[in-house]
């Protein structure tokens, strides 16, 4: 059985954090109602790339979906919206602030309509503060949240990571609450409010950084490549070292491509049979017994000089060569994978990580898969909704609508958008 087979979710989120969060319970057997406005989620229309179809960034965004359209601006609409609360576990929203307020639904009356559902919120900054009211995006989450602010190199300017850290973290985030809810519901027969801000979930992400900046008030950081000093204030941007105790870095690899780099990380105990194995290459065979860099400290003294020489023995190799050298000496590694390496990777095909779909209207199309694996119930990846694709399935098999009722609703506009006003 499907881990989460008997929870069902009224899912009104949009474009990435939310929708995150319910593609994860849907793969995990959640049944997840796309609850969308006639027009459709404003994804499936954004970055098209085959003509009249959904878009990747909805379909890799809400696959094991159902899908109905309701109009929330007609009382018929709002009728199956409250039917709907009434019969679901989890309700989710990402609206901008006060938008559920405006539609006469704040979190009291949905606890009053259904005491047992959860409802899952994710805000910008979250529904108290001076920041509440502001809109937020992917990448203002990051510069809010700590992220930006300690990527990229003390010369540049502030760097976005590609990771989608502020919308899909916080999905993750919001996940994780909603799991923890339902649990407590099931001991107390009481559904609550959960809610995420993407700032907060940035800040939660970037916890390594909260370490060196408390650090920072004791003394330098010994392990940066950039200099710091007691008092500096805030953790710097350090490129790409490690962020950890022991010292990493991104080498280039021949031939020279944008992506022919690995990641080395240099621990205590891999220096010796790792100077051993490149000092010979580069002309120096004695580079184990080299007093500078005898210990840790004094390789993080000299560590533009570590790199220097495993740069050397580097360019030497392919960054597949390089992962099987280093791996049979235990030296943690990895190369730089592009999206085309990890499209062909056989160890992703492996994971069923980049698995092929189909669909109706773009056909043969690829997405991720699902990074949790459970044993007894693993994921079972379907594609995403047609717009409105199951109204008249949820409406009769899931509120036990008649026809003649879900006719009558139709005809009231319930599932569709008002006729445009010719101009005068």
């Amino acid at each position: 059985m499907e881990a989460l087979k008997d929870v069902r979710v009224l899912d009104m989120t949009h474009v990435q954090a939310g929708p995150t969060c319910s593609q994860l319970l849907a793969w995990m057997g959640a049944d997840v109602i796309k609850f969308e406005p006639p027009q459709g989620d404003a994804t499936r229309a954004q970055l098209r790339d085959v003509p009249d179809a959904d878009s990747l960034y909805f379909t890799m965004l809400n696959c094991n979906k159902r899908s109905i359209t309701v109009n929330m601006k007609t009382a018929e609409g709002r009728q199956v919206f409250v039917d709907l609360l009434k019969i679901c576990d989890v309700v989710m929203e990402n609206f901008g602030p006060g938008v559920l307020d405006r539609l006469g639904f704040p979190w009291e009356k949905i606890h009053a309509i259904n005491p047992r559902i959860v409802m899952g919120s994710i805000k910008g900054f979250g529904s108290s503060g001076p920041y509440a009211d502001f809109k937020a995006y992917e990448n203002v989450a990051q510069a809010m949240g700590g992220a930006m602010s300690t990527t990229g190199t003390p010369e540049g300017p502030p760097f976005v990571t590609g990771a989608q850290i502020g919308d899909s973290g916080t999905g993750l985030h919001l996940a994780i609450g909603l799991l923890a809810a339902l649990r407590q519901r099931d001991r107390t027969g009481q559904g609550q409010y959960v809610e995420v801000a993407m700032m907060d979930g940035v800040m939660n992400l970037c916890r390594v950084k909260w370490r060196d900046h408390q650090r920072l008030t004791r003394g330098p950081l010994s392990e940066y490549s950039v200099p710091t000093h007691q008092g500096m204030g805030a953790t710097p941007r350090a490129g790409n070292d490690s962020g950890g105790g022991q010292l990493g870095n991104a080498i280039r690899c021949k031939p020279g491509g944008p992506n022919d780099f690995i990641y080395i990380v240099v621990q205590e105990a891999v220096w010796d049979p790792l100077a051993r194995r490149i000092g010979p290459e580069i002309g120096q065979p004695g580079l184990a017994a080299d007093p500078k860099f005898a210990t840790i400290g004094e390789r993080r003294r000299n560590q533009a000089e570590v790199w220097e020489l495993i740069g050397e023995f580097a360019l030497k190799h392919t960054k597949r060569e390089l992962m099987a050298i280093l791996n049979d000496i235990d030296v943690p590694c990895g190369p730089i994978m592009s999206t085309e390496d990890l499209a062909g990777d056989a160890h992703v095909k492996l994971r069923e990580m980049y698995v092929e779909l189909d669909h109706p209207q773009r056909g043969k199309w690829y997405n991720v898969g699902m990074p949790i694996k459970l044993s007894a119930s693993p994921a079972r990846i379907e594609r995403s909704p047609l717009l409105g694709e199951h109204t008249e399935e949820v409406l009769k098999a899931v509120l036990d609508y008649d026809e003649a009722k879900v006719a009558a609703l139709r005809q009231a506009g319930a599932f569709s958008a008002p006729p445009k006003k010719a101009k005068p």
